[in-house]
C-alpha cells in the first residue's frame, strides 16, 4: 500500500491514498493477480462477478482468498452485462456474496465487438441502483452531457472511457474528458482504453481523480513491472496536475531571463 498522504481519492465517503484501480481477470493464475495488485498499490479492485468466482463456487479458489475484503475494497462489477435487468441482478447479487457491501460499478454494454456503453440501459440501472441503496461508480461514454446525469441521479462516480475496453489504444478524445471533468460533482475516473503508463500520465493531467484499468496491466508481457509503470505513470500525472503545467506557446520563452544580464 501507498504511504499516507494528505491528496486522497475520497469515494461514497470512504478516502484512498492510490488513485490507480485494477481490474481482477486475465492473469495467469491467482498469484499472479495478487503479486500485479501489490506492485500497482491498488486498494480498490474491480470484479466481474460472472467470470471471477467470490463464494459463488465453493469447489474453486476465491479471489477473496489472496484479496482479503479486510485489505482492498473489492469493487463487483457488472461486466458481460447488455441489459439493466441483468446489471442490477448481478449486483444484487454480489451483496449477498460480500454480506451487503454497497459500492459496486455499473456497466451496461451495447454489443459485443465495441463494449461500449449502452446509455439509456445504463441510465436505467443507475437509477434502480441508487434507489436501492448502492453507492454506484459507472463505466459510461465520454459524453458530457451522460456524465452530467449521471451525477445528478445520485451516482458515487462518472468513469468515461479512453477509448474501446482493451484496445489499448490510450485517450482518443482529451476535449470531452476536459468537459466532464469541467463540470464534475463527483470523482472522474478513465475507464477503458489505457494501453501504457504515458496514457494513465496523460488522464491525470488531466485532472482526472483516478484510473481503472485491467487488460494494459494483465495483459502486458510483465505484468507485475507495468503494474509498477502504471503507478508511477499515475502519481507524476498528478503531481503534474497539481504543479500546474505551464501554459503552450506558439513562441520561444528562454529559460535565463534578458533582463539584467551581467553583459
Amino acid at each position: 500500500m501507498q504511504e499516507q498522504n494528505q491528496d486522497l481519492l475520497t469515494i461514497a465517503g470512504k478516502s484512498y491514498n492510490s488513485r490507480l484501480l485494477v481490474g481482477s481477470g486475465k492473469y495467469k493464475d491467482l498469484a499472479q493477480t495478487k503479486e500485479a495488485t501489490d506492485a500497482a498499490g491498488a486498494e480498490i479492485i474491480t470484479v466481474a462477478i460472472r467470470r471471477v468466482n467470490i463464494g459463488q463456487d465453493p469447489n474453486t479458489p476465491s479471489l477473496l482468498d489472496v484479496l482479503p475484503p479486510s485489505q482492498y475494497t473489492i469493487l463487483p462489477n457488472t461486466a458481460g452485462c447488455y441489459t439493466a435487468k441483468d446489471a442490477v441482478y448481478t449486483l444484487q447479487m454480489a451483496r449477498e456474496l460480500l454480506g451487503g457491501h454497497k459500492l459496486v460499478k455499473l456497466e451496461v454494454l451495447g454489443d459485443e465487438k465495441t463494449l461500449f456503453p449502452h446509455m439509456p440501459e445504463t441510465l436505467i440501472a443507475a437509477e434502480a441502483l441508487v434507489r436501492d441503496g448502492f453507492d454506484v461508480m459507472v463505466y459510461c461514454s465520454d459524453d458530457p452531457i451522460q456524465a452530467k446525469l449521471l451525477a445528478s441521479i445520485g451516482c458515487v462516480a462518472v468513469m468515461p472511457l479512453a477509448s474501446l475496453i482493451g484496445s489499448g489504444m490510450g485517450i482518443l478524445n482529451p476535449w470531452n474528458l476536459s468537459l466532464i471533468i469541467e463540470q464534475a460533482t463527483v470523482p472522474v475516473l478513465v475507464d477503458a482504453g489505457v494501453g501504457t503508463a504515458s496514457d494513465a500520465a496523460i488522464a491525470m493531467e488531466l485532472g482526472c481523480d483516478g484510473v481503472l484499468m485491467n487488460t494494459a496491466i494483465a495483459g502486458a508481457q510483465d505484468p507485475v513491472r507495468m503494474a509498477r509503470a502504471m503507478r508511477l505513470g499515475v502519481q507524476a500525472g498528478r503531481e503534474a496536475y497539481l504543479a500546474g503545467r505551464i501554459p503552450k506557446r506558439f513562441a520561444a520563452s528562454p529559460s535565463s531571463p534578458m533582463a539584467g544580464r551581467l553583459a
